[in-house]
């Protein structure tokens, strides 16, 4: 398939996607966050709500914001999503040039550094700084320290980025959202409703932004500032 698809490219990418859907749904439920990890998932959700509320606040940036806060950061359980999307991804690669599909890959990287990150991070919290049913961010930086992991976090930024662009890339290519979108109801019917509203969610947000490296250097810049606060002990990191 060529870089930018054709009519004929979306149609026959949409026949194959839903013989796909049509197979049977594998559910995959998750155990849920535990209640230290829903509590670590929050507080992060409401630091970057507070620290990019001007762009969660513009016509132009906020679908994208929210997409990042609800689909990526969110204090959720991915499990099936997740489940999905790796199974989906195997099944397009054979259809699709990897180009197509960096998306998709990206995010299912992204969510495992995330994982293996809070995962960590909870750790620290817990068992080195006494975490019980609060967090505050003295604590928080300091845990950041404690795990030492600044190249991880560094790559965690750029990867957000990563998806950012790829993701405008393939929102504004013709036919992607229309086929997308031909994809709701019988996603929905077979089970895959988690993996389509990410999808939607993702395109819709990219499709209607017209400064998208303005908006993803805005939050690059930011949270790789806060990163080198908190590493500098600066007393007050997140207030930039």
């Amino acid at each position: 398939m060529a870089e930018t698809p054709s009519a004929a490219d979306a149609a026959r990418l949409l026949y194959h996607i839903k013989q796909n859907i049509n197979a049977p749904h594998q559910p995959k439920p998750g155990e849920g966050l535990s209640p230290q990890m829903a509590l670590l998932r929050e507080w992060q959700s409401a630091r970057l709500s507070r620290t990019h509320a001007d762009l969660l606040a513009s016509d132009e940036f906020g679908a994208a914001s929210r997409f990042f806060l609800t689909d990526i950061y969110a204090p959720r359980d991915f499990t099936q999503r997740d489940h999905d999307i790796e199974r989906m991804h195997r099944f397009m690669l054979k259809i699709l040039p990897a180009k197509m599909l960096r998306p998709l890959t990206r995010a299912i990287e992204l969510n495992t550094l995330t994982q293996n990150l809070d995962a960590r991070l909870l750790d620290a919290l817990v068992n080195e700084l006494g975490m019980s049913d609060e967090i505050t961010e003295a604590m928080y930086a300091e845990a950041y320290r404690i795990c030492d992991n600044y190249d991880d976090r560094v790559r965690q930024i750029e990867m957000v980025s990563e998806i950012g662009r790829e993701l405008s890339r393939i929102a504004h290519m013709p036919f992607i959202g229309p086929t997308v979108r031909l994809m709701h109801k019988p996603a929905y019917q077979a089970g895959w409703n988690e993996l389509q509203d990410f999808l939607e969610h993702g395109l819709s947000a990219f499709k209607r932004m017209r400064h998208t490296e303005q908006f993803l250097d805005t939050i690059a810049s930011r949270e790789r500032l806060i990163l080198d606060r908190i590493y500098a002990r600066h007393p007050h990191p997140f207030d930039i």
